[in-house]
């Protein structure tokens, strides 16, 4: 696909002049707004490449295919479109949640392109099985989507709380709530259910590029025992558990983060 076709579909966005580069890849039911507390602080010194996922933000939402976004395999697709058309190579790669694994199995796919990872909160099944504890059960799961179908707002003021995890401060909650809330509904809970539904477990052992999981404390949606699991699976990689608490550090310790990123950056 063209350059531009690309920067279009993804609504992709460079800022900074700095040689070294960091594509940012939001999480579910976000967009790339989800980084405007980290940003500010690199990109005077770096080169940062943010992007919409089909279906999020200002991404066009016309070419959302069904089949192709069914498996994480569509939007690694797009990520490494993205590197193509952009002519990306030794890109430190950050990921939330869901876009951690999608990094992961870019990088598995197209080691060349990627120098080093950054996981926050990222888990690669969500569900409980005999001897591993995903976080959920699959009921849990099935339920969570039967409730965004039957009311999407509610099912936003269910998660978004749970996500956040920091009760003394509600603008985060409300935060993120509203980033549920703009995306295609329809698409979101596409999003949701390939998700929650992944298991790529038997590609952590595959990945070779150096990997940083950064996980948060009280993660309700993902454990620790689960960065503790990935850690134990992937052989270059660093496990931090960070003072932050909730599934969105980014969101409510970006300083945090952002002293965390440098320094994985810099070694």
């Amino acid at each position: 696909m063209q350059k531009e076709n690309i920067k279009i579909r993804n609504n992709v966005r460079i800022l900074g002049e700095g040689q070294q580069t960091i594509l940012f890849a939001h999480g579910f039911g976000c967009d790339q707004q989800v980084w405007h507390r980290i940003v500010p602080a690199l990109e005077e010194d770096y080169r940062i490449i943010l992007f919409d996922y089909v279906g999020s933000g200002y991404s066009d939402k016309t070419a959302y295919q069904l089949e192709r976004y069914a498996s994480p395999a569509g939007y690694v697709k797009d990520v490494l479109e993205i590197c193509d058309a952009f002519q990306l190579e030794d890109i430190i790669f950050v990921g939330h949640s869901i876009s951690g694994v999608i990094g992961m199995l870019a990088a598995i796919e197209k080691p060349e392109i990627f120098k080093k990872l950054c996981m926050i909160g990222s888990s690669p099944r969500y569900i409980n099985e005999p001897g591993y504890m995903g976080g959920f059960d699959e009921a849990d799961i099935d339920e969570l989507i039967v409730m965004m179908e039957r009311n999407y707002k509610e099912w936003a003021q269910y998660l978004a709380p749970i996500a956040s995890k920091n009760i003394d401060r509600p603008a985060l909650t409300e935060e993120f709530e509203a980033y549920l809330m703009a995306n295609d509904q329809e698409i979101v809970k596409h999003f949701c259910e390939m998700t929650f539904k992944i298991d790529v477990r038997d590609q952590l052992e595959k990945l070779k590029t150096p990997a940083l999981l950064l996980q948060a404390q009280d993660d309700t949606i993902v454990p620790y025992e689960i960065s503790q699991y990935m850690h134990e699976k992937m052989a270059n990689s660093e496990l931090i558990l960070m003072k932050a608490t909730g599934h969105n550090p980014h969101l409510s310790a970006p300083e945090e983060v952002i002293r965390f990123l440098k320094a994985f950056i810099q070694e």
